[in-house]
Parts: structure tokens; C-alpha cells; sequence
């Protein structure tokens, strides 16, 4: 009895461990295949082809300062009261145009006294002019001494002296007189009016800020290998992804012809610091901005578009390809249909498509998918994206 004990206790081992056996064959099979079908399954992304592309290059700028070099305040030269005002706020004026006329009370008494002051000067001149000559004939015939004719001669030139400078104070005070006009410094628009008919002003006090937005400018630091493809005069097109345009701060007048936030702006390169045929890392570069439709003012502007209305054909790839924000990664299609990370340089973009400076040659295959969860050595199948409409390679 005890030996079929053991029997069967030694089948039950033998059948467990059989068991135990066959379960980690299936196991170690079953992980083979998987391997096996994952080598040899292909994963369907979409891909675009590294082509020779016409664009015209966009910068995305998240704001821009702009500013006016025509800006400047109406002072009054003299003390005085506002009598009267020619100007309303958002008025064009012209260079010299009259915008207040000042009175200063004092100016009138000092020009009478300086008058009387004139009259008593020439009658002192006349009767020393005859003195002179009477001592002069004297002084011919030995009929007088040398130091009353000296003293003559003295009082002679003294009165003209003074005669000329009554004279120069009457001028002075008909300069002054011709100041209580305060003139436009530029031409312009009447952006702010400081004081109001009636008040009282010292010399040297603002009142109206007068300026000229028909031209902004506004400027950007960029590196050196992007502003040695630009020029003096360069054109570019200005737009705005917002409606801040219309958010005025100076509430100056808009002209005809606008189309609001639809508008797009002539912009021109003004300057380029230091110049090209200077050593530099980073130039500063001066953008001028036609706004004779009035929409811009001096001030900040967020969601701008700055595009170059000349056409470059360059390398490219679309902007989907790109694996992260840095932009100097892709991955490509190997001839053996998987994948390859690779290094790339970029340059400029439209929106849409990236230069390729260096890792890319024309007629690869990049991948648009998502690169999330792709890694190289990945078999893949591609389906192009579709028909280049300005792609060439020649």
C-alpha cells in the first residue's frame, strides 16, 4: 500500500513538473512571436517630401514697439494768459501754424517805455551831433581847446551809443511781443491739448503735443547669418493677428481707404546696425511702416506678422515635421522603409514651411505624423501628403 503511495505521489511531480515545462515553452514561444510580428509590423504615418519650395518668409512676432520720430510739444516762449486757441484736438497743422495766442500785459508798457526811451536818446544825439560839429569848426580855427573838443567828441559817440541800445530793447521786446504767438513745431496732428483757454503759463510750459504717425518705425535684433540676406530698402508686409490695431491711445483720426484689422502695411528695411561688411553675432535692424491710412499709433502692438514680399526658393520641409519647438530635429524615411532620427539646421518659415540649411537633402521622405511613441529602427509605411503645388525639383 505504501508503494502505490509513492507511485502516485511520484507520477503527480512528474506531471506538475511537465506542467511547469510546457507552460514555460508556451510562454517563451508566445513571447517570440510577438517580437517576430512586431519586427515585421509596419505602422502607417504620413510623410511629406524635402522639396525646393517658393516662399516668402514670415516672422512671428509676439509684439512689437512702435514709435514715431516726428513727435513735439507747442511750448510758449513767454509768461502769459491764453487768450485765444486755433486748435482743437486731432487738428492737422502744418510747420509754423499758429495754435495759441498768449497775452502778457507787461510787453505793450515796455515797448511804450522803450519808444520814449528812443525819442529821449535821438533828442540827446541831434543836440550832441551839433555840439560836435560846433567844436569841430572851432577846433579848425584854433578857437577852442583840444579837451572841450575832446569832451564834445565823447558826448557825441556816447548818445549814439545810446540811441542803439533803446533800439535793441524795443527789438527784443517786439521779439517777445511776436512770441505770444505759440507755433506748431512740425507738421502733424493735434495729438494732446495740456492747457485751456484762459490759464496762465510761464515760459518754457507745453501745451500742445503735435505729431506725425503717417510714418512709424519700429526695430528688431536678429542674427547674422538672417540679416545678411536683407538690404536697405528690403519691402515686407506688415499684419496683425488681433484687433488691437484699433485701440487707440492717442485717439488720433483715421484717413479713408482702411480696412481695419484686415489692413496689411507697407513696411521697408530704414537701417541696418552695425552694417553688413561690419563683424557682428546680432544687428539691429530698423523697419519703417507706411500708416498714412492712420491705423497705428506710438505705441506697443501685440500678434504681428512680418512677411517678405520677395520670393526665395529654398529647401524646405513642412512645419509638421519639426519633432519639437527647437526645431533642429526630424525623422526621415530610410530606403528600408524605417525610421531615422536626424539632425537638421532650419532657417526660415512661412507658416507653413521651414528652410533646411543642413541634414536634409532634396527628395527624402520626412514623417508629419505625431512623433510621439516613434523611435528609430521603426518599420514604417508612408503615405505622402498631397500634391506640391509650388514645389520644384530641379
Amino acid at each position: 500500500m505504501k508503494k502505490l503511495y509513492i507511485v502516485g505521489l511520484m507520477l503527480i511531480l512528474m506531471f506538475a513538473i511537465a506542467m511547469i515545462a510546457y507552460g514555460a515553452w508556451l510562454n517563451k514561444n508566445g513571447e517570440n512571436q510577438i517580437v517576430e510580428r512586431m519586427e515585421k509590423r509596419t505602422i502607417p504615418l504620413q510623410g511629406a517630401k524635402v522639396l525646393m519650395r517658393d516662399m516668402h518668409p514670415k516672422l512671428f512676432l509676439e509684439t512689437i514697439n512702435l514709435y514715431s520720430e516726428e513727435m513735439a510739444d507747442a511750448v510758449a516762449l513767454i509768461d502769459g494768459r491764453i487768450e485765444q486757441m486755433f486748435v482743437t484736438k486731432n487738428s492737422n497743422v502744418t510747420r509754423e501754424q499758429v495754435l495759441f495766442s498768449l497775452v502778457n500785459d507787461e510787453i505793450p508798457l515796455k515797448i511804450q517805455q522803450a519808444e520814449s526811451s528812443i525819442a529821449k536818446a535821438e533828442a540827446q544825439l541831434a543836440n550832441a551831433k551839433n555840439n560836435y560839429a560846433r567844436y569841430t569848426r572851432l577846433r579848425e580855427r584854433n578857437a577852442t581847446s583840444l579837451e572841450k573838443f575832446d569832451e564834445a567828441e565823447a558826448a557825441y559817440f556816447a548818445s549814439e551809443a545810446a540811441l542803439k541800445e533803446a533800439q535793441t530793447v524795443k527789438q527784443q521786446l517786439l521779439v517777445q511781443s511776436a512770441r505770444q504767438d505759440v507755433i506748431a513745431p512740425i507738421d502733424g496732428e493735434v495729438l494732446i491739448i495740456y492747457k485751456q483757454q484762459g490759464a496762465y503759463v510761464t515760459a518754457g510750459t507745453p501745451l500742445a503735443l503735435v505729431g506725425n504717425f503717417s510714418r512709424l518705425f519700429f526695430s528688431l535684433p536678429i542674427d547674422d547669418k538672417h540679416a545678411q540676406r536683407l538690404s536697405i530698402g528690403d519691402m515686407a508686409e506688415l499684419s496683425f493677428t488681433n484687433s488691437q490695431i484699433l485701440r487707440k491711445a492717442y485717439d488720433t483720426e483715421y484717413a479713408a481707404g482702411n480696412r481695419g484689422d484686415a489692413e496689411i502695411f507697407s513696411v521697408y528695411v530704414k537701417d541696418i546696425m552695425p552694417s553688413l561688411n561690419e563683424p557682428a553675432r546680432l544687428r539691429k535692424v530698423v523697419f519703417e511702416i507706411d500708416n498714412r491710412v492712420g491705423l497705428l499709433e506710438q505705441q506697443a502692438y501685440s500678434g504681428a506678422v512680418l512677411k517678405s514680399t520677395k520670393t526665395r526658393k529654398l529647401l524646405t520641409v513642412p512645419l509638421a515635421s519639426m519633432i519639437d519647438s527647437n526645431r533642429n530635429a526630424v525623422f526621415v524615411v530610410t530606403p528600408q522603409d524605417t525610421l531615422e532620427r536626424r539632425a537638421v539646421k532650419t532657417g526660415a518659415d512661412d507658416g507653413n514651411y521651414i528652410e533646411i540649411i543642413s541634414g536634409l537633402k532634396e527628395g527624402e521622405t520626412v514623417i508629419t505624423s505625431a512623433a510621439e511613441g516613434l523611435e528609430d529602427g521603426m518599420k514604417v509605411i508612408v503615405t505622402l501628403m498631397g500634391v506640391e503645388d509650388n514645389a520644384s525639383t530641379e
